[in-house]
């Protein structure tokens, strides 16, 4: 049958309650993956073929089932929506079941999905042509209610029909099947199931017998999962699936009332005319962990209440309009002719505070909860501090709080101060496509007031948090104090951060995927970014904390080994302290989280100040660098790219030293015209300093001719004994000995730092033009050898970073990347590394005859059918045991061949066998899993979040150049360069091409397949960051200026329209933007850009009055009134010339 319009096809279109991006003809996609957000703690994953899992809180609530992304996509049909309209016609009747993808092309169909602006409603759409009917059913969330599925069938034809309808929901879990339960369970927790229709109340409810336990005692589960329906009449109402497929095939079905063992279910049944022109709609409303007084509750709502109907839609739009507060709170509404561009936006800064929470408060501070906070920390600081915690109103700004505490002169308070963050929103990046991260949305405490919370990776947490700084720069220098004060005295960064403090990995022998270490790139891009952006936004206050003794150490119970232990073995360098890690227990106990920090011999906190902090984490990376080579990854952590975890050990990291660089070059200006000339610092970290400045002075000539491998490892020597000596004073206590440390002896060790830094990244640059990203390094007797690995992404968007080389040098790298094999021009983006096949099965383990000549180990083996090593085939092929999975596997087996005759013919061999091995399947150059699989950060696949660094890293080369060098040709390439490698990041890309909705950011697109892992991605931080570069919003010396470089006139509106955006006061307010003009938020301060004859900046107060700015830049009080969200601007205007604009 001819279909109409079949070509896939996204675009924005309006909807009855707002914006919604549809694609249409999706079903003639493969099965893409997306996340349903809420305002509230409601959760849902779901595929494009309408296959989901949803809850509350956690995978442990769910009202479906939660599984991997792989297995919920497959379970189609038989978890989700499912509807069966049969029609009567003059042919007979008809059945027709929507979105069946086995019944394609039985009828002629159109099938479209819309995602609305806000992200927290999906709505599916099958329109039947040959029936002239629509079948559409929505997803959306209700606080009150939960989970709520909307249909609705439209007759768009002539002609009545008589409708014969069953339509429900699948595999509804009960209370009490936790995630691990119905993954490694199900069929026994199906047998505990109880499906009742409680005709009195109205509610389909959905309990276990009793928990699913194997212990004999009684268990009672006395919470159960809800069903109830509205806006239609019922025939029959089924509580499972067993009699759906009559119904297909005769439309006869018998009420159930009650259904044991069987899967969850909840279909209406119901017969009605539906005239032509009209629609009916009906809805089905689930909840997970209802007790019997929420039941009683509920059906007292639905029985009594006539006006339900409309509690539930209010309720419904509410949750979509406290979302959307959310996110203009955090800036996230823009208005500009790029729908797709504005609508991205919105969607990135959604993702962002979803993982690294928001200020939903702005900068108000509830009291109880600072006091709260201050008592998790610390219960004997907190009885100190009670009376002037007493002191305070209930509600107050944070910057009077500053004030007011900064004057009790308490010693510890201001670290109490700076690390409470009141976020709130925050939840772990973990979904059924992200298994290994587990989340819980905490915003309620069991009496329903909302808690302010925050948890997640630190290596993924900090990087939100840099985004949101953007709109709360305020809180900025808190951001720096809960980073530095969870790193350790050895100058690492422990797992995990949350609200209460920090956490670690800890040894589970049990656990294969339990591991311990510390991740190192991250720590020093992340701090760096953090300090530059204090810097640009309050350069006073910052510096201030350079002489402050305010910050502390985690004391975690990590104990690094010995120079030489790491040189002989430099994969497992880390012991746990079991004994430690009891005692740390116990101080927690006692004390609070503030026992997992570094105490002194009397038992107080050992506090420094910011500079030490930051000296610290330097020493480490110094002391552990490998000249012309990089950063020596020998803490058993991978860096940004988990998947080169094989790099561990052997692997020396370009990437970290690019970044170090970077950090140094800022700190020599961090510590210039400061009020002080010397800081207060611990001995044992001056005396490392000392020691690595010394072994530079020794290696100067090195430093001018090259390092030779014996030169290399001598200075690895000098500088990894160093650290040693430091690890293990630090470890047995600072005895609280103090240096002054003059910071123009500091500076100039730093600029000493960077010339061997800058000497190798000189040595790094390959003769493609590119850069090298990670080397590998081979210790043999006194020598330490680099050898080179593929180019790699992730070097080019870290040296263009590292503020080493000049605009017109970036060029000729994103040159050199655009020609390279890492660019795909299908999505016309960048791979992470260049694709290459891997050997197939059949030719990956074969050995050469010759390579087993003149053996006698292998003719023994051979000739005694010992295939415990090699066997052949029947072929003649030799090949290595099939159960060796490395060359540890081969040496093992080759030490259990005992016997006197064995044993001599191993001694003369085994390195021989070993060499072998190598050459077999050359382990040595294996990266990790990136070089092994095909998504993710595999082979053919691009990860988003590098190529928004890449952006990024444009962006900035952009931002070095002068007003006068705007028409050179450096300035054109780089602004060329960016808006090409933005385009091929999505937001411009056809749904088809993209393979999911353009306007989300997804994690990567493997070469096979479209897009995957949806929404909570660390490249929503940097497109966040960008956007404001190309609005021109920018911050130095604490003034806040609107400069736009390469904004594009083609994002000026063709008519006058209005920004819907947020007030001081939490107030929706509406904004005119003219004709050629843009609108946006800053901060929540409404700014709106228009293109004009001159270029100027004008201030509209809330008193009536205003001011115009000379230079685009605002003086420092009303930077400072912006940055505080005083409420003293109602709006900013600039005027742009035209030819100030891109086209």
């Amino acid at each position: 049958m001819e279909e109409l319009n079949p070509e896939i096809v996204g675009e924005y279109t309006t909807l009855n309650d707002g914006d919604y991006f549809v694609i249409r003809n999706f079903n003639k996609m493969r099965a893409f993956f997306m996340t349903v957000v809420s305002a509230n703690n409601h959760w849902m994953f779901i595929s494009s073929n309408g296959a989901l899992t949803a809850g509350r809180i956690n995978p442990d609530s769910a009202f479906f089932p939660y599984y991997t992304d792989d297995k919920i996509t497959d379970s189609a049909g038989i978890t989700g929506s499912k509807t069966i309209i049969r029609v009567q016609t003059e042919d007979g009747i008809k059945v027709w079941q929507p979105f069946n993808g086995q019944l394609e092309g039985f009828y002629n169909t159109t099938s479209n999905l819309y995602k609305n602006r806000e992200g927290n409603k999906l709505v599916f759409e099958e329109v039947n042509h040959d029936l002239d009917l629509i079948f559409r059913y929505s997803w959306s969330f209700s606080e009150k209610y939960g989970i709520v599925k909307k249909s609705e069938l439209i007759n768009i034809g002539k002609d009545d029909h008589s409708i014969n309808l069953l339509d429900g929901i699948q595999n509804i879990l009960p209370f009490g099947i936790t995630q691990a339960l119905q993954n490694e369970r199900s069929t026994l927790a199906d047998a505990y199931k109880t499906a009742v229709w409680d005709d009195s109340k109205k509610l389909g409810i959905y309990s276990l017998s009793s928990m699913v336990v194997d212990k004999a005692e009684p268990s009672e589960a006395l919470k159960a999962t809800t069903v109830w329906t509205n806006g239609i009449d019922c025939k029959n109402i089924l509580l499972s699936s067993v009699q759906v497929a009559e119904f297909n095939r005769s439309g006869k079905i018998e009420s159930e009332c009650i259904v044991k063992a069987e899967k969850g279910a909840f279909f209406v049944n119901s017969e009605f005319i539906l005239k032509s022109k009209e629609n009916k709609e009906w809805s089905l409303i689930g909840e997970v962990n209802q007790s019997s007084s929420d039941l009683a509750k509920l059906s007292n709502l639905i029985s009594n209440n006539s006006k339900i109907e409309r509690e539930l839609e209010d309720d419904i739009w509410k949750n979509k309009q406290d979302l959307r507060k959310k996110i203009g709170l955090s800036d996230g509404i823009q208005l500009s002719k790029d729908r797709l561009g504005t609508g991205r936006h919105f969607s990135n800064v959604l993702f962002n505070i979803m993982r690294g929470g928001t200020y939903e408060d702005e900068y108000q501070i509830d009291t109880q909860d600072l006091s709260e906070h201050i008592a998790v920390m610390n219960k004997t600081a907190h009885a100190e501090l009670q009376p002037i915690l007493t002191e305070l109103p209930d509600f107050i700004s944070y910057h009077q709080l500053r004030y007011f505490l900064q004057a009790s002169k308490h010693k510890g308070i201001m670290r109490y101060y700076l690390e409470y963050l009141p976020l709130s929103f925050s939840r772990r990046h973990g979904d059924p496509s992200r298994p290994w991260n587990y989340f819980s949305i905490k915003l309620k405490d069991e009496k329903g007031k909302g808690v302010k919370n925050y948890e997640g990776n630190w290596r993924d947490i900090f990087q939100n948090w840099e985004a949101l700084a953007y709109s709360y720069p305020e809180y900025a220098l808190g951001m720096i104090s809960k980073f530095v004060n969870a790193s350790s005295i050895d100058g690492y960064n422990p797992y995990r951060i949350t609200k209460d403090g920090i956490d670690w990995e800890v040894v589970d022998p049990a656990d294969p995927w339990s591991h311990i270490g510390y991740w190192g790139d991250h720590q020093v891009i992340y701090l760096t970014k953090l300090l530059e952006f204090s810097d640009n936004f309050h350069p006073i206050r910052l510096r201030k904390l350079l002489n402050q003794p305010i910050f502390s150490y985690a004391n975690v119970p990590y104990r690094i080994k010995g120079y030489d232990a790491i040189v002989n073995d430099a994969k497992h360098t880390i012991n746990f302290d079991f004994e430690l890690e009891k005692s740390i227990k116990k101080q927690v106990e006692k004390l609070g989280s503030d026992g997992k920090l570094v105490h002194n011999s009397a038992g107080n906190i050992v506090l420094v100040n910011l500079t030490e902090k930051l000296l610290v984490m330097v020493l480490t990376k110094l002391y552990n660098f490998v000249p012309e080579g990089g950063i020596w990854l020998n803490t058993q952590r991978p860096e940004w790219n988990d998947a080169n975890n094989a790099l561990v050990g052997n692997g020396v990291s370009m990437v970290t030293l690019y970044y170090l660089h970077r950090l140094l070059k800022f700190s020599e200006s961090l510590f210039s015209n400061l009020e002080k000339s010397s800081v207060s610092i611990n001995k044992p970290v001056i005396d490392l300093m000392d020691s690595i400045s010394r072994s530079f002075s020794d290696y100067n000539e090195s430093l001018l001719n090259g390092f030779n491998d014996v030169d290399r490892r001598s200075f690895m020597d000098s500088v990894g004994v160093a650290g040693e000596h430091y690890r293990t004073t630090a470890y047995g206590g600072f005895t609280g000995e103090k240096r002054e440390l003059n910071y123009s002896k500091l500076k100039d060790f730093l600029a000493t730092a960077r010339k061997y830094l800058s000497h190798s990244i000189a040595i790094n640059k390959r003769k493609d033009g590119l850069f090298h990203s990670y080397n590998l390094l081979e210790f043999s007797s006194n020598k330490a050898r680099i050898s080179h690995l593929y180019k790699m992404l992730e070097g080019q968007v870290s040296v263009l970073s590292a503020n080493y080389l000049s605009p017109k040098e970036s060029v000729h790298i994103l040159d050199a990347l655009k020609s390279s094999d890492m660019f795909r021009a299908d999505q016309y983006s960048y791979m992470l590394y260049p694709d290459r096949d891997l050997s197939s099965f059949v030719n990956k383990n074969n050995i050469n005859a010759e390579d087993l000549e003149n053996s006698r180990l292998a003719d023994a083996l051979l000739s005694n059918n010992n295939t415990s090593i090699i066997e052949k085939d029947i072929n003649g092929v030799a090949h290595f045991n099939g159960e060796f999975h490395n060359s540890e596997d081969l040496e093992n087996a080759l030490d259990k061949l005992t016997g006197p005759i064995w044993a001599r013919l191993v001694r003369s061999e085994k390195k021989k066998f070993i060499a072998l091995f190598e050459k077999v399947f050359n382990h040595k150059s294996f990266t990790g899993r990136s070089g092994a699989f095909y998504g993710y950060e595999g082979l053919g696949s691009i990860y988003w979040h590098m190529v928004s660094k890449l952006l990024l890293a444009i962006q900035e080369n952009i931002y070095k150049l002068n007003d006068s060098d705007k028409g050179t040709e450096t300035y054109g390439k780089l602004v060329e360069h960016y808006f090409e490698v933005r385009a091929g990041i999505g937001i411009n890309k056809s749904p088809k091409l993209y393979g999911a909705f353009p306007t989300d950011a997804y994690s990567h697109t493997p070469k096979h397949t479209g897009a995957k892992q949806p929404g909570m991605t660390g490249q929503v931080k940097e497109d966040i960051i960008n956007r404001w570069a190309e609005l021109g919003v920018q911050a130095h010396q604490g003034r806040l200026s609107y400069k736009p470089t390469f904004l594009r006139k083609s994002e000026f509106i063709d008519q006058e329209d209005s920004l819907s955006c947020y007030s001081y006061l939490g107030e929706v307010i509406k904004v005119i933007v003219p004709e050629n003009g843009l609108g946006f938020t800053y901060c929540q301060t409404p700014v709106v850009y228009k293109i004009a004859d001159n270029n100027d900046l004008n201030i509209f107060y809330t008193d009536g009055s205003s001011k115009k700015v000379e230079g685009c830049t605002l003086d420092l009080e009303d930077s400072k009134s912006v940055f505080k969200r005083k409420g003293k601007i109602l709006r900013i205007e600039l005027s742009i010339k035209e030819e100030n604009l891109l086209p």
